[in-house]
């Protein structure tokens, strides 16, 4: 991961809890972000799952329409080196995060992440390293629902809420995903016109 991601952000640089426990047998720790200055859009999920700890990858399960739809939207092929792919999508003003830094789960279903064993990542570094961000994608209501809880997001970034690209979210086919996570191109063609602006 360390070659994908952003220089200055350490990985296990966290928001900590006041006291912290022994590590429990089912404690899952995510990945440093993808990430460079010039990023418009950080799309944060909630926690690796299995798939993608085991692979080291983000989003790494074959049925996890992440990097499908990155492909639609960006030209990034799904089957392209994991590099390639993390290099193309920072190419593409694009940052990719979680919003947990570690927590205890069983399996990977968000619905199992133990509350209060959540640390949270510290997401405004993130944002002050990379001052052009200007929207926050959130992956699915479980990701929103631990934004809102453990981050205070600034108040001139916008944030959305999209539909979870996991394959536990089996209510929406893949074309309904991607119409509504195209407005990541959106938002990236408009920054482009407006720094095109003279």
């Amino acid at each position: 991961m360390g070659r994908c991601s952003l220089a200055g952000i350490d990985p296990s640089h966290a928001r900590l809890p006041e006291h912290s426990p022994s590590i429990p047998e089912h404690h899952t720790t995510g990945f440093a972000p993808v990430a460079n200055p010039d990023a418009r859009i950080l799309i944060l999920g909630t926690l690796p799952g299995i798939a993608s700890l085991r692979q080291q990858q983000y989003y790494a399960h074959p049925q996890n329409a992440f990097w499908r739809i990155l492909e639609q939207l960006f030209n990034i092929p799904a089957q392209a080196a994991y590099h390639v792919r993390c290099q193309s999508a920072q190419d593409q003003g694009l940052a990719i995060w979680d919003v947990c830094h570690s927590a205890q789960r069983m399996g990977s279903l968000d619905s199992n992440i133990q509350s209060n064993s959540i640390v949270a990542n510290h997401i405004h570094q993130l944002l002050a390293d990379c001052p052009r961000i200007r929207l926050i994608a959130l992956n699915g209501q479980a990701a929103a629902q631990l934004f809102k809880k453990h981050i205070r997001p600034a108040p001139e970034i916008e944030t959305v809420i999209l539909p979870s690209t996991s394959p536990a979210n089996a209510r929406l086919r893949f074309e309904e995903k991607l119409a509504q996570w195209a407005i990541l191109k959106q938002v990236c063609e408009n920054s482009i016109a407006d720094n095109n602006s003279p």
